[in-house]
């Protein structure tokens, strides 16, 4: 089977947060498989940066064929992509669309429409709203625009019932399919004990919508409830340099910067150390279609507390970590709360359902039947086989 990823941006624009890790682990799987999975991107990394990539020629990324093409005007935006859309689409059997409001997205489900390919299209969350969100008029003239063009054959790829229910209700007339992401499972997880102090962990983008200032909060008032409490909060990841420097801020007129640390990016081997020395993953987002995060954070041993923004409720029911609300005083009582808690237990439960749950392989098998489904026809790929999909949570 042909398959084209279509998508804004690609591995490695780490800056981009969980959707660039899984959208390139599902087409590094897809390709293991024996299917032959083309990305058509842009070289995109942040709103100035540019991968140091080519964007010349295709680019061989693990089993994938990736055309990185250079952008123009704005972040996302490419003449060459638009050059070379109508005929990888006229190559492919299945066009699978990432991302709505970016550059790709019109182009790609109208030409999909004329030239008669079925798509799979995976909002990656960008169809929920939070009391936050902006430009919802622009959004909604660019969902009904998206509407008109795409063909019936355009299918709803989800992660969560709730991203499912949203997402349909913006984007009408799709069928929908939830497949939540998958995670890489390290064979073995090492856990670096600590100096005696709580040691917590946030990783993802810096943007607004992840709710760190209600977890800023929620640690500042942990100096007052619990001042014999040693704690610490590593913050990874990256943002746009204004509002990064605004949490920089917002962590000073706590006085907590000597408890909390805006870490910069994590990645690769990286993360493996970064989750060693953590007790405690922290996701305090308003929103998540899914939070690639936690399945990582889970598959290292390291139990989480996610917001009820997120669809993690069964943290609560396997026993592996706790879903709350995101307001800083909830934070604060389950943080104390988590203190209490037999946290090494709890990651080992949390690593054993990603283990049963969560696998790529098992992700990759349901995508495949989806693929197959759209297209009305059988698999053709070769190579190692799948195991059979997943249970979802």
């Amino acid at each position: 089977m042909k398959i084209l990823h279509v998508v804004p941006t690609f591995y490695p624009a780490h800056i981009y947060g969980g959707p660039i890790q899984s959208v390139y682990m599902l087409c590094c799987y897809l390709g293991r498989s024996g299917c032959d999975v083309r990305v058509l991107t842009t070289n995109a990394n942040g709103p100035e940066a540019v991968l140091d990539v080519p964007t010349d020629r295709d680019v061989p990324v693990d089993g994938v064929s990736v055309r990185y093409c250079p952008r123009v005007f704005t972040e996302n935006a490419s003449i060459d992509l638009l050059r070379r859309l109508p005929s990888a689409i006229a190559w492919a059997d299945v066009v699978h669309l990432t991302a709505v409001y970016s550059f790709p997205t019109f182009p790609a489900l109208a030409l999909a429409n004329v030239i008669g390919r079925p798509v799979v299209w995976s909002p990656r969350g960008s169809l929920q709203r939070w009391r936050g969100s902006t430009n919802l008029r622009a959004k909604s003239v660019w969902e009904r625009m998206c509407t008109l063009v795409a063909s019936r054959s355009v299918t709803l790829h989800v992660t969560s019932a709730e991203e499912a229910e949203e997402s349909a209700s913006r984007i009408r007339g799709c069928s929908t399919a939830i497949i939540p992401n998958g995670v890489e499972i390290p064979p073995a997880v090492t856990h670096e004990p600590g100096r005696g102090e709580f040691r917590m962990v946030y990783l993802g983008r810096l943007h607004q919508k992840k709710g760190l200032e209600n977890l800023f909060d929620a640690c500042s008032a942990l100096l007052q409830q619990a001042p014999g409490l040693n704690w610490t909060l590593n913050v990874a990841g990256a943002g746009e340099p204004e509002y990064t420097e605004s949490l920089r801020q917002h962590i000073h007129r706590l006085r907590v910067q000597d408890r909390i640390t805006l870490a910069g990016e994590v990645v690769g081997a990286q993360k493996t150390q970064f989750f060693a020395a953590a007790d405690l993953l922290v996701m305090p987002s308003h929103t998540e279609n899914f939070g690639m995060v936690v399945v990582e954070a889970l598959a290292h041993g390291v139990p989480a507390l996610a917001s009820t923004g997120s669809p993690w409720q069964r943290l609560e029911t396997v026993g592996c970590g706790f879903w709350v609300p995101n307001d800083a005083a909830t934070l604060t009582r389950t943080i104390l709360r988590a203190c209490e808690s037999p946290l090494r237990d709890m990651g080992q439960t949390g690593r054993e359902w990603m283990l049963r749950d969560f696998s790529w392989n098992g992700r990759a098998a349901e995508i495949l039947e989806l693929y197959r489904k759209v297209t009305g026809r059988p698999l053709h790929c070769g190579g190692t086989a799948v195991s059979s999909a997943s249970q979802s949570f």
